[in-house]
């Protein structure tokens, strides 16, 4: 993320492209081992501003103990279903499809009809923040 007049910015410039987001078309990685239990491709692309009344692309992964994790608002899907992936694994990138009105992912998680908090691993954050520096890290 840019400071700008001391405030947070998701992107540089007026926004207006998708360009300008920081995190457009950057890697988005599975979220743990497990299948693709669904894709739903949206081939158009929104443009920032811009609201398309429609699905969005979507991944929704499942885990062995019945975990599941939902990934939309993504391009360039490099998955199919019933693929096995791992931790880590680029699934696709930051997209701006579908009830989006810039670029950014949703992610959802459940198992069964129980919704699950996301939690992130601040150890883990850090030490990539170590491994890549703030220039790339902050993308």
């Amino acid at each position: 993320m840019k400071f700008v007049d001391g405030w947070t910015r998701a992107y540089a410039g007026d926004g207006k492209r998708n360009e300008d987001w920081f995190g457009w078309n950057t890697d988005v990685l599975a979220p743990f081992e497990g299948k693709v239990e669904d894709v739903y491709i949206n081939p158009k692309t929104n443009e920032p501003g811009m609201i398309d009344h429609s699905r969005s692309s979507s991944i929704v992964f499942s885990r062995e103990d019945g975990v599941k994790v939902v990934y939309a608002h993504v391009r360039e899907v490099g998955v199919y279903i019933g693929d096995a992936v791992k931790a880590g694994d680029v699934v696709c990138r930051v997209g701006n499809n579908g009830y989006s009105r810039h670029p950014h992912i949703h992610v959802g998680a459940w198992r069964g009809k129980e919704p699950l908090q996301i939690r992130f691993d601040l150890r883990a954050m850090g030490e990539q923040l170590k491994q890549l520096g703030d220039e790339e890290y902050l993308l």
